[in-house]
């Protein structure tokens, strides 16, 4: 087996986390290659990418198991950048991600001090649907 050192997998040994390259094969595009990550975080941005309207294309590779890193690439309208476009997806996914703890949090609390907030059906944890349920309704 040739597997690399475990601390290969999350040590950043130059300054750029993000390296963009302009894909010369299709017009207004670009290869932004994420170091020290995987497909999970890959699979999130390409999602919210297509969301926007804006974006024509977007895509998640691995290039390879043992390779730390992901490939996205973007393609938007003439009008719009695939930079501006990985910028609005990474600002959106923060924000929401900010949201979803700070909602976390006050579960937590409210659970450690008894009150009870999730008002479905269902089992006690719900699971998936108690992001849904803390990101759609607020508790307390």
């Amino acid at each position: 087996m040739h597997a690399l050192p475990a601390f290969e997998s999350f040590l950043l040994f130059k300054d750029e986390k993000i390296t963009i390259h302009k894909d010369t094969k299709a017009p207004n595009a670009c290869l932004f290659t994420i170091d020290k990550e995987d497909h999970t975080l890959g699979n999130v941005i390409k999602s919210q990418l297509l969301k926007d309207p804006q974006v024509l294309f977007a895509g998640c590779q691995v290039p390879h198991p043992w390779e730390h890193k992901i490939i996205v690439p973007v393609q938007t309208t003439p009008d719009y950048t695939p930079q501006e476009a990985l910028l609005n997806v990474i600002t959106d996914l923060i924000s929401k991600l900010s949201l979803l703890e700070e909602r976390l949090r006050v579960a937590i609390k409210d659970k450690q001090e008894g009150i009870e907030c999730w008002t479905g059906r269902g089992p006690a944890w719900p699971g998936p649907a108690l992001t849904l349920a803390l990101l759609q309704a607020p508790c307390g």
